[in-house]
């Protein structure tokens, strides 16, 4: 099976505090792979090392089969991030945004404004095009931030969160356009905290806890490992140990 992302014992301290503990991830080439962990579990600090933000403290990664520590460039070439805070300029334009990322990517003029005129129409950003970034509500900042990473139409795109605090409308636009990413070959790494659209997009899941990796698997074998007929959200917690925790009662309000 070949693997878009593959990881051996990944480790990142801050200090005395380990965030990311010994992961190793298989994630097939072609998959949907829905990265699944509760708050502080460690999932951007693993995006980040797998996309070169941060440098692990112990452990190997393999990108597309390349070493991201040995071929940075080369890795960033093949890849499509969208993080979490979005890492959109304000004064830019969504024209001149895709047009920087073009120029950055060295594509040529005219497959850059082809690919651009596309995207924005996909996204539903046509009519504002020539508007500030910092116009932009959030839900057009998400659609924006997918549009440009995948301009250099990448082989692996890392989504961080993509659907937090956006509107239905550009929600279905936004999975409709990452279901024929996979549909046409690519691979996606997906965190979300919205269990539903991961349930119905992934093919593939993993969940990490407390910096550790707990499950693996074909989603569909992961159901069946834990009960026929169980949702995603009651795995979810058998898998973190959700009900281990204690539970808060007020009687003041």
């Amino acid at each position: 099976m070949e693997l878009a992302i593959e990881t051996h014992g990944l480790t990142r301290d801050f200090g005395q505090f380990r965030a990311v503990n010994g992961v190793d991830l298989a994630v097939p080439a072609g998959s949907f792979y829905g990265f699944l962990g509760p708050n502080g579990a460690g999932k951007s600090t693993t995006i980040k090392c797998l996309t070169g933000l941060l440098k692990p403290t112990a452990g190997s990664m393999r990108i597309l089969g390349l070493d991201p520590l040995a071929e940075p460039v080369a890795v960033k070439r093949r890849i499509g991030v969208v993080p979490e805070d979005l890492a959109l300029f304000d004064r830019l334009t969504a024209r001149e945004t895709l047009t920087f990322v073009a120029d950055v990517h060295g594509i040529d003029t005219q497959t850059a404004t082809h690919r651009s005129a596309d995207l924005l129409r996909l996204m539903a950003l046509e009519d504002a095009a020539n508007t500030l970034v910092t116009d932009y509500s959030h839900g057009m900042r998400k659609k924006l931030s997918l549009a440009a990473a995948l301009l250099p139409a990448p082989r692996l795109l890392f989504l961080d969160e993509p659907f937090e605090g956006i509107d239905a409308v550009a929600s279905r636009q936004i999975k409709e356009l990452l279901v024929s990413f996979v549909a046409r070959g690519g691979t996606i790494f997906l965190t979300s905290h919205i269990l539903e659209i991961v349930e119905r997009l992934s093919t593939h899941i993993g969940v990490i806890a407390q910096g550790r990796l707990v499950a693996q698997a074909p989603i569909a074998e992961l159901r069946e490992a834990r009960g026929r007929g169980q949702t995603l959200e009651e795995l979810f917690i058998g898998l973190v140990g959700a009900d281990a925790r204690p539970q808060a009662e007020l009687d003041w309000f």
